[in-house]
């Protein structure tokens, strides 16, 4: 039985021993081999016995400062990193692949599942420590890791209990360039130019908050049954790395990045 420690500010005792299995969840997935986790680098991070570094696919726990970075914990990142080492520090996972096997660093991309069938990611991402985060080449089973984050987004638990995570309206966006980010707001106008697709939340599309959906990602858009245009008037929520251009822009590479609210 793993217990797992509990938040000042949120929390809920919880075990994982006995949990049942998700055969249909790994029918998506291709299975790979078995091997023992030996060190935990982060919330997302770990490392095997044959010296793999694994990054758990489609999740962002909050970040840790590495020793060639100069740079601040996250809030969160330690307990998250906790989490992760109570669940699967020591024991045997599996890995199971959804898309691109190996990033630009190196590290194998994988979903992780124990012995008894638990997934890593869903736990991580049901209990706040951890939120979904994925990309083009790394999209499957997005819709089950977002039903595990909306229960912890629902909970206030971990993350979702801290303004530095929750979704910002895109007013203020500005204020958060330069970051991952939840931007939530109504599209008030969507505009095509030569293939490329500019969601705008704002009457001056030079100074607010505008999506860009790009001629080859809107092609995802269409293979999977939705027209970018058909996004104005509506209230939605995007995820992505927060940037300036022309005011404060996120580049959606993919649907799964875009949700409609109402």
């Amino acid at each position: 039985m793993h217990k797992i420690f509990t938040l000042s500010f949120t929390l809920i005792f919880i075990t994982f021993a006995g949990q049942a299995e998700q055969p249909d969840l790994r029918k998506q997935l291709k299975k790979s081999t078995r091997h023992q986790v030996v060190k935990i680098i982060d919330g997302d991070t770990v490392i095997l016995r044959n010296q793999t570094r694994v990054r758990l696919v489609g999740i962002q726990a909050p970040k840790l400062p590495l020793a060639r970075k100069k740079l601040k914990a996250w809030p969160l990142g330690f307990e998250s990193k906790k989490m992760l080492s109570d669940l699967v520090l020591d024991k045997y996972v599996t890995l199971y692949f959804g898309g691109q096997r190996q990033d630009r660093y190196g590290r194998t991309l994988a979903h992780l599942f124990l012995e008894d069938g638990l997934w890593v990611q869903g736990e991580m991402l049901k209990y706040g420590m951890a939120r979904v985060y994925t990309f083009p080449d790394n999209r499957a089973v997005t819709p089950q890791m977002t039903g595990f984050e909306n229960i912890a987004r629902q909970n206030n638990s971990g993350m979702w209990a801290m303004n530095y995570y929750r979704p910002k309206e895109q007013e203020t966006s500005g204020k958060y360039l330069n970051s991952f980010q939840l931007i939530s707001g109504t599209v008030r106008k969507v505009s095509k130019i030569r293939g490329t697709y500019y969601l705008n939340f704002g009457e001056d599309w030079k100074e607010d908050f505008t999506i860009v959906i790009k001629s080859r990602a809107a092609r995802k858009f269409i293979k999977a049954k939705i027209n970018p245009e058909n996004y104005s008037g509506k209230k939605i929520e995007v995820r992505g790395w927060l940037k300036s251009y022309n005011g404060p822009m996120i580049e959606a590479t993919h649907p799964e990045q875009i949700m409609i609210i109402q």
